[in-house]
């Protein structure tokens, strides 16, 4: 099979969601090593691990597959690091991980003091890559490498910075966990007013300037996706068939349902939440309407003394009126400054300067290689 047909087909593969058997992956052979003198755009992957010890030798082989086919492909990028922070994992990750690492010289691992939580680990990962571009996976290969290339060519050719996956079956095969997983995310994105909240998933490629930058200002109570979103807008989705063979085969899963609302709180936490803008807004409505009513009383009082037959209920109801549209406008607004200075302690920038000058580079090869 020609090169190009072969990188065509894997590209195509993951876009109908057609994704191989794992348990038949192996170790590439050996390959040369590319002249350091050639200009590559780096892939730097990241995976947070606890627990992932049945799943990591394949992993790590299909992640060796992808990088020998980028190798014979000749392609402009190449698969420079595959990072594997260890959240201090309750099985033996961590050995197996070194092993790993002795026997792939592209492979790292660091090691957290305690658990932290995968939004942590992730961004540890991050802050020690190095690639031009930086994806983001689960240990448990509930995400194939082999749709890397996909979501690579994806981000290229669409001018994007940050590419989620965006599946498109039943992720846990369990209708409650799916249809929960879909509201989560549908009320979190209206309390938070960020239109991109349904995109998010853990399976990302971002270019590494804005991976880096979110990585760097996210603190503990930062969510890692909306730090994305103070960097760019140029946010897409790339349709893929991913199963959670964890939950699938052994029903379990990373996040509880106290996991899934600190998961809430960090995301709101790092929002600009619309609902104190409408608290505001609905306060300064209510006091512009008590205003005018006054006033239109007012003025049926003087020309009309016989038209309101009930005495002192009428004032009451409007200074209630009043009086409560004042405080919750003059609290809205309160809590919008408070608001802003939590962005500004979150670590939201006032720019970020990008380079995309390389997608260029990568869309005329992609061109070549369809049209050959």
């Amino acid at each position: 099979m020609p090169i190009s047909s072969k990188f065509v087909e894997n590209h195509d593969r993951c876009e109908t969601g057609r994704s191989p058997n794992m348990t038949h992956l192996h170790t590439p052979p050996s390959i040369p090593i590319r002249n350091p003198q050639q200009n590559l755009i780096r892939v730097s992957l990241v995976v947070p691990v606890y627990r992932g010890a049945p799943y990591l030798r394949d992993l790590v082989n299909a992640m060796a597959q992808v990088r020998h086919e980028w190798e014979i492909q000749s392609a402009p990028f190449a698969l420079a690091e595959a990072i594997f922070v260890d959240d201090a994992s309750t099985d033996h990750s961590i050995d197996i991980l070194e092993e790993l690492k002795s026997q792939h010289t592209w492979v790292r691992v660091l090691q957290l003091s305690r658990n932290f939580g995968q939004h942590p680990a992730t961004v540890a990962g991050i802050l020690h890559s190095s690639g031009d571009w930086v994806c983001t996976l689960d240990e448990d290969l509930q995400h194939p490498p082999e749709c890397i290339p996909a979501l690579l060519t994806y981000a290229v050719t669409h001018s994007l910075d940050v590419v989620y996956a965006k599946p498109i079956n039943p992720v846990h095969e369990s209708p409650l966990r799916d249809m929960g997983s879909r509201l989560f995310k549908s009320l979190n994105r209206r309390l938070a007013g960020n239109p991109h909240v349904r995109r998010f998933n853990s399976f990302r490629f971002i270019r590494g300037s804005v991976a880096r930058s979110a990585a760097a200002v996210s603190s503990a109570e930062t969510y890692y996706d909306i730090a994305l979103c103070w960097f760019t807008n140029r946010i897409g989705r790339f349709p893929l068939v991913l199963k959670d063979r964890r939950f699938i085969d052994q029903h379990q899963s990373g996040y509880n349902f106290w996991g899934l609302l600190r998961h809430a709180r960090r995301m709101l936490v790092s929002s600009k939440v619309d609902v104190l803008r409408a608290g505001a807004a609905v306060g300064f409505i209510a006091l512009l309407g008590a205003m005018g009513i006054g006033g239109l009383l007012l003025f049926c009082k003087l020309l009309f003394p016989d038209l309101i037959q009930v005495q002192g209920w009428t004032s009451l109801s409007l200074m209630i009126l009043f009086f409560g549209g004042l405080s919750s406008f003059m609290m809205g607004i309160a809590l919008e400054y408070i608001l802003i200075i939590l962005m500004k302690t979150q670590g939201q920038p006032t720019f970020l300067v990008i380079d995309r000058s390389q997608d260029q580079t990568l869309k005329g090869w992609l061109e070549q290689r369809r049209a050959a």
